[in-house]
Protein backbone atom coordinates (compact mmCIF):
# COMPACT_ATOMS: atom_id res chain seq x y z
CA UNK A 1 0.00 0.00 0.00
CA UNK A 2 1.53 3.49 -1.04
CA UNK A 3 1.71 6.14 2.13
CA UNK A 4 1.06 9.88 1.69
CA UNK A 5 0.65 12.91 4.26
CA UNK A 6 -0.94 15.99 2.89
CA UNK A 7 -0.87 19.12 5.21
CA UNK A 8 -4.08 20.96 5.69
CA UNK A 9 -5.94 18.01 5.11
CA UNK A 10 -9.39 19.62 7.43
CA UNK A 11 -10.00 22.43 4.72
CA UNK A 12 -11.97 21.71 1.59
CA UNK A 13 -9.24 20.94 -0.93
CA UNK A 14 -6.85 19.01 1.70
CA UNK A 15 -10.07 16.69 2.94
CA UNK A 16 -10.79 16.17 -1.12
CA UNK A 17 -7.43 14.98 -1.68
CA UNK A 18 -7.18 12.78 1.23
CA UNK A 19 -10.69 11.37 0.20
CA UNK A 20 -9.16 10.57 -3.77
CA UNK A 21 -6.45 8.95 -2.21
CA UNK A 22 -7.84 6.43 0.00
CA UNK A 23 -10.48 5.92 -2.91
CA UNK A 24 -7.36 4.56 -5.07
CA UNK A 25 -5.82 2.40 -2.08
CA UNK A 26 -3.28 5.12 -0.18
CA UNK A 27 -2.74 5.05 3.46
CA UNK A 28 -3.17 8.54 4.05
CA UNK A 29 -2.69 10.76 6.67
CA UNK A 30 -3.51 14.46 7.19
CA UNK A 31 -1.17 16.92 9.19
CA UNK A 32 -2.95 19.99 10.28
CA UNK A 33 -4.30 22.38 13.36
CA UNK A 34 -7.65 21.16 13.22
CA UNK A 35 -9.49 17.66 12.80
CA UNK A 36 -9.48 15.80 9.92
CA UNK A 37 -12.77 14.39 8.47
CA UNK A 38 -13.90 10.90 9.80
CA UNK A 39 -12.36 8.28 8.24
CA UNK A 40 -8.97 9.80 7.96
CA UNK A 41 -5.77 9.13 9.81
CA UNK A 42 -4.71 12.51 11.44
CA UNK A 43 -1.97 14.38 13.38
CA UNK A 44 -2.41 17.35 15.12
CA UNK A 45 0.30 19.72 13.34
CA UNK A 46 1.17 23.49 12.78
CA UNK A 47 3.81 22.92 9.79
CA UNK A 48 5.10 25.75 9.83
CA UNK A 49 6.28 25.41 13.48
CA UNK A 50 9.23 23.02 13.87
CA UNK A 51 9.15 21.66 16.76
CA UNK A 52 5.44 21.08 15.96
CA UNK A 53 6.48 18.93 12.48
CA UNK A 54 8.97 16.96 14.64
CA UNK A 55 6.74 16.17 16.93
CA UNK A 56 4.37 15.07 14.30
CA UNK A 57 6.55 12.67 12.49
CA UNK A 58 7.53 10.89 16.02
CA UNK A 59 3.97 10.27 15.92
CA UNK A 60 3.42 9.35 12.77
CA UNK A 61 6.17 6.56 12.87
CA UNK A 62 6.76 5.91 9.35
CA UNK A 63 10.08 5.33 7.89
CA UNK A 64 8.95 5.52 3.86
CA UNK A 65 6.21 7.30 1.77
CA UNK A 66 5.52 7.47 -1.62
CA UNK A 67 3.90 11.08 -1.46
CA UNK A 68 4.02 14.63 0.39
CA UNK A 69 1.27 17.03 -0.91
CA UNK A 70 2.01 20.47 0.91
CA UNK A 71 -1.50 21.66 0.58
CA UNK A 72 -1.54 23.81 4.37
CA UNK A 73 -1.78 27.65 4.28
CA UNK A 74 -3.61 30.61 5.61
CA UNK A 75 -6.39 30.40 2.88
CA UNK A 76 -8.04 34.27 2.80
CA UNK A 77 -5.71 36.01 0.55
CA UNK A 78 -6.43 39.44 2.00
CA UNK A 79 -3.83 41.02 4.07
CA UNK A 80 -5.07 44.80 3.38
CA UNK A 81 -2.78 47.64 2.66
CA UNK A 82 0.54 46.66 2.36
CA UNK A 83 1.46 50.25 3.94
CA UNK A 84 -0.38 48.80 7.23
CA UNK A 85 0.49 45.27 6.81
CA UNK A 86 2.51 44.29 10.06
CA UNK A 87 5.99 41.92 9.80
CA UNK A 88 3.98 39.49 12.33
CA UNK A 89 1.04 38.80 9.75
CA UNK A 90 3.31 38.95 7.04
CA UNK A 91 5.24 35.90 8.79
CA UNK A 92 2.25 34.04 9.65
CA UNK A 93 0.86 34.11 6.46
CA UNK A 94 4.30 33.12 4.83
CA UNK A 95 4.81 30.59 7.10
CA UNK A 96 1.87 28.80 6.76
CA UNK A 97 2.50 28.20 3.01
CA UNK A 98 6.01 28.56 2.27
CA UNK A 99 8.01 27.80 5.89
CA UNK A 100 5.42 24.88 6.31
CA UNK A 101 5.98 23.24 3.07
CA UNK A 102 9.86 23.72 3.35
CA UNK A 103 9.97 22.31 7.08
CA UNK A 104 7.56 19.28 5.80
CA UNK A 105 9.80 18.54 2.69
CA UNK A 106 12.92 18.64 4.78
CA UNK A 107 11.31 16.28 7.44
CA UNK A 108 10.48 13.63 4.36
CA UNK A 109 13.23 13.83 2.17
CA UNK A 110 15.01 11.30 3.35
CA UNK A 111 11.93 9.07 4.01
CA UNK A 112 11.05 9.26 0.13
CA UNK A 113 10.71 6.55 -1.21
CA UNK A 114 12.21 5.92 -5.47
CA UNK A 115 9.40 7.25 -7.74
CA UNK A 116 8.26 9.12 -4.74
CA UNK A 117 6.02 12.12 -5.33
CA UNK A 118 6.02 16.09 -3.97
CA UNK A 119 3.17 17.86 -4.97
CA UNK A 120 3.35 21.72 -3.81
CA UNK A 121 -0.10 23.98 -3.86
CA UNK A 122 0.37 26.76 -5.43
CA UNK A 123 -2.54 28.80 -6.93
CA UNK A 124 -3.22 31.15 -10.00
CA UNK A 125 -2.33 34.30 -7.60
CA UNK A 126 1.12 33.56 -7.74
CA UNK A 127 0.52 34.77 -11.26
CA UNK A 128 -2.14 37.32 -11.42
CA UNK A 129 -3.91 39.60 -8.26
CA UNK A 130 -6.52 40.82 -6.66
CA UNK A 131 -5.40 44.74 -4.45
CA UNK A 132 -4.07 43.86 -1.25
CA UNK A 133 -2.90 40.54 -1.58
CA UNK A 134 0.56 40.68 -1.17
CA UNK A 135 1.77 38.65 1.36
CA UNK A 136 -0.26 35.77 -0.44
CA UNK A 137 0.78 36.24 -3.73
CA UNK A 138 4.59 36.11 -2.57
CA UNK A 139 4.06 33.16 -0.65
CA UNK A 140 2.52 31.02 -3.59
CA UNK A 141 5.30 32.90 -6.16
CA UNK A 142 7.67 31.37 -3.85
CA UNK A 143 6.17 27.60 -4.13
CA UNK A 144 6.48 27.73 -7.61
CA UNK A 145 10.27 28.59 -7.61
CA UNK A 146 10.70 26.45 -4.67
CA UNK A 147 9.24 23.51 -6.61
CA UNK A 148 11.48 23.98 -9.35
CA UNK A 149 14.38 24.18 -7.54
CA UNK A 150 13.34 20.91 -5.15
CA UNK A 151 12.75 19.28 -9.01
CA UNK A 152 15.90 19.21 -10.08
CA UNK A 153 17.93 18.96 -6.51
CA UNK A 154 15.43 15.32 -5.66
CA UNK A 155 15.68 14.12 -9.22
CA UNK A 156 15.98 11.36 -10.57
CA UNK A 157 14.71 9.55 -7.49
CA UNK A 158 11.80 11.82 -6.77
CA UNK A 159 9.46 14.45 -8.51
CA UNK A 160 8.26 17.29 -7.90
CA UNK A 161 5.69 19.58 -9.07
CA UNK A 162 3.50 22.11 -8.45
CA UNK A 163 -0.80 22.53 -8.91
CA UNK A 164 -2.27 26.76 -9.13
CA UNK A 165 -5.88 26.04 -8.70
CA UNK A 166 -8.04 28.81 -9.57
CA UNK A 167 -11.51 29.96 -8.06
CA UNK A 168 -12.73 26.37 -5.53
CA UNK A 169 -15.38 26.24 -3.54
CA UNK A 170 -18.25 24.12 -2.07
CA UNK A 171 -21.09 24.36 -5.05
CA UNK A 172 -23.55 24.92 -2.29
CA UNK A 173 -21.43 28.20 -1.50
CA UNK A 174 -21.36 30.14 -5.04
CA UNK A 175 -24.13 31.24 -7.91
CA UNK A 176 -25.01 30.99 -11.52
CA UNK A 177 -22.79 34.06 -11.84
CA UNK A 178 -19.78 32.96 -10.47
CA UNK A 179 -20.12 29.50 -12.63
CA UNK A 180 -20.38 31.31 -16.03
CA UNK A 181 -17.89 33.32 -15.88
CA UNK A 182 -15.88 30.48 -16.42
CA UNK A 183 -15.04 29.39 -19.50
CA UNK A 184 -16.16 25.65 -18.36
CA UNK A 185 -18.92 27.05 -17.42
CA UNK A 186 -18.21 26.23 -13.48
CA UNK A 187 -16.06 27.15 -10.40
CA UNK A 188 -13.83 24.74 -9.64
CA UNK A 189 -14.47 21.81 -6.78
CA UNK A 190 -12.00 19.98 -4.32
CA UNK A 191 -12.34 16.64 -6.72
CA UNK A 192 -10.37 18.57 -9.66
CA UNK A 193 -7.30 19.40 -7.53
CA UNK A 194 -7.40 15.79 -6.17
CA UNK A 195 -7.17 14.33 -9.69
CA UNK A 196 -4.63 16.76 -10.46
CA UNK A 197 -2.83 14.98 -7.25
CA UNK A 198 -3.25 11.44 -8.96
CA UNK A 199 -2.06 12.46 -11.86
CA UNK A 200 0.88 13.77 -10.91
CA UNK A 201 1.49 11.54 -8.33
CA UNK A 202 2.15 8.71 -11.22
CA UNK A 203 3.69 10.93 -14.02
CA UNK A 204 6.60 9.38 -14.22
CA UNK A 205 7.93 12.14 -16.86
CA UNK A 206 6.54 14.96 -15.40
CA UNK A 207 8.89 17.19 -13.28
CA UNK A 208 9.21 20.54 -12.22
CA UNK A 209 5.99 21.99 -13.95
CA UNK A 210 3.30 23.81 -12.25
CA UNK A 211 -0.44 22.09 -13.80
CA UNK A 212 -3.00 25.54 -13.60
CA UNK A 213 -6.50 24.51 -12.52
CA UNK A 214 -8.55 27.32 -12.95
CA UNK A 215 -11.55 26.33 -15.68
CA UNK A 216 -9.86 28.69 -18.60
CA UNK A 217 -9.88 31.91 -16.06
CA UNK A 218 -6.17 32.86 -17.13
CA UNK A 219 -6.46 32.73 -20.51
CA UNK A 220 -9.99 34.85 -20.83
CA UNK A 221 -9.69 38.56 -21.71
CA UNK A 222 -11.79 40.21 -18.95
CA UNK A 223 -12.83 44.34 -19.63
CA UNK A 224 -15.46 46.13 -18.68
CA UNK A 225 -18.47 46.67 -21.19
Amino acid sequence: MKRAIVTGGAGLIGAGICQALASEGWQVVSFDKKAAAPGTRQILCDVGDEASVAAAFEDLGWSELDLLVNNAGIADPANGPLAELSLEAWRRILDSHLTGAFLMSRAVIPRLKEGASVVNMASTRAFMSEPETEAYAAAKGALVALTHAMAISLGPKVRVNAIAPGWVADPDDVTAADHEQHPVGRVGRAKDVAQAVLYLAAAEFVTGQVLTLDGGMTRKMIYAD
